[in-house]
């Protein structure tokens, strides 16, 4: 994987500073789903052609935070886990635009003037749905006027699937009704969380079934409670897990609160203090309260073997 550059910027950009010519992938790109993928791989092509870097600019925190419109029920791809996407594309640059409120106000004609002629952006590429400027007012044909003779301006048409686009929108209803399997083919790769192994109550080994209990270390958009076929990377493996996502209603507290779980198959050993990456790749079945301990014990054993039965077709796509 090549190495990425990444510039931190916020506005006014510092005028001292100069930056390389580049065609620019614009946008958000929570998820870096196929669609973004499709934007960002045809700025490379085109970077290609004009023989420029090929950059992305991004933005952080998220508009809809900043601007109150709606709350986010965490991030598809946190900016560490976005960047790294960036990278494994090809990107040469990115930029990450801080999204503050001075920012946001800024009008279409000023985002051109004062952002990207400052940039040297001598092409744009932006997906089919691309807004700008002062209460998002510009649209991609706006780019084009605004940049005409300057940098030329490519908008990418929607990626579908099942006939209709791709989008985060579309990504966040599949995970928040744990849908795995569409999430991933609109991701074009598995949904991914990174946690560290954190002490729990150490409940399931007392049951024949130890757990790793995470915290996550990113504000990831999680699935819906349930239990789910997941993968977990041990240097240089996947290793298939059970994972539960919910509030442990079997065991009762008077204080619940939502935990994530896994118990790795094949594997014996102490993963306290450790970070993991955990791959969803099934839902298996809803969270429920059981009458007993054994009744669980006895869900938990046919949870792991559909699981252990479900891994070989999953296996051999899994990849890094």
């Amino acid at each position: 994987m090549k190495q990425m550059e990444t510039v931190q910027l916020s506005y006014p950009l510092d005028s001292d500073k100069t930056y390389p010519p580049a065609v620019l992938a614009i946008g958000y790109f929570d998820g870096v789903h196929r669609g973004h993928q499709s934007v960002i791989r045809r700025a490379r092509e085109l970077a290609a052609r004009l023989g420029v870097a090929s950059a992305v600019m991004t933005f952080h925190p998220h508009p809809r935070e900043v601007l109150g419109k709606s709350k986010l029920s965490g991030y598809i791809t946190p900016l560490p886990d976005k960047l790294r996407q960036f990278a494994r594309l090809g990107v040469d640059r990115t930029y990450v635009m801080k999204f503050d409120r001075l920012f946001a106000d800024r009008t279409k004609e000023q985002f051109v003037e004062e952002v990207l002629i400052p940039l040297q952006v001598k092409g744009v590429v932006v997906g089919f749905n691309f807004c700008f400027g002062r209460g998002a007012s510009g649209r991609a044909e706006d780019l084009k006027t605004l940049g005409e003779g300057r940098f030329c301006v490519e908008v990418i048409h929607p990626v579908l699937e099942g006939e209709i686009p791709v989008s985060s929108t579309r990504l966040r209803e599949a995970l928040a009704a744990g849908d795995v399997v569409t999430a991933e083919k609109i991701l074009g790769r598995p949904h991914l969380v990174e946690g560290e192994v954190v002490t729990g109550d150490r409940r399931g080994r007392t049951i024949g079934f130890p757990t790793a209990n995470l915290a996550l270390t990113q504000p990831y958009a999680i699935p819906k409670r349930g239990v789910y076929l997941v993968s977990v990377a041990l240097g240089d493996r996947w290793i298939p897990g059970v994972m539960n996502i919910g509030l442990r209603p079997t065991f009762q507290s008077p204080e619940p609160k939502l935990t994530l779980e896994v118990h790795l198959l094949r594997f014996e050993g102490d993963l306290y203090g450790k970070t993991l990456r955990v791959r969803f790749h099934r839902f298996l079945r809803e969270e429920r309260r059981f009458g007993s301990a054994d009744d669980l014990v006895r869900q938990i054993r046919e949870d792991v073997r559909r699981a252990e039965a479900i891994w070989p077709e999953i296996e051999s796509g899994v990849r890094e």
